[in-house]
């Protein structure tokens, strides 16, 4: 396995990652930004009343999201073990 293969794959992994998180991560970051903004507007500094909306929002993404995400990670992993071989030698 040459050093251009290990890059390749490590960007591909890191690639993959964000690519998965970001969905999730995004919705978290959305929601509470809209939180902080109805805290700073009604002066409500209560620091649980982020929790449930992200919880709410995160699981509304996974389900909306959820197809897409499965077949991305399936895809790579497939890619992954068919390269498996070309690897190794």
């Amino acid at each position: 396995m040459t050093p251009e293969m290990v890059m390749g794959l490590a960007y591909q992994g890191m690639k993959v990652t964000l690519m998965l998180a970001g969905p999730l991560l995004m919705t978290a970051l959305l929601i509470g930004l809209l939180v902080s903004l109805f805290q700073a507007a009604t002066q409500i500094n209560e620091m649980t009343l982020t929790f449930i909306p992200k919880i709410l929002g995160v699981f509304g993404a996974l389900v909306v999201a959820g197809p897409w995400l499965i077949q991305t990670i399936v895809d790579f992993t497939r890619e992954l073990f068919l390269n498996l071989p070309s690897m190794v030698s």
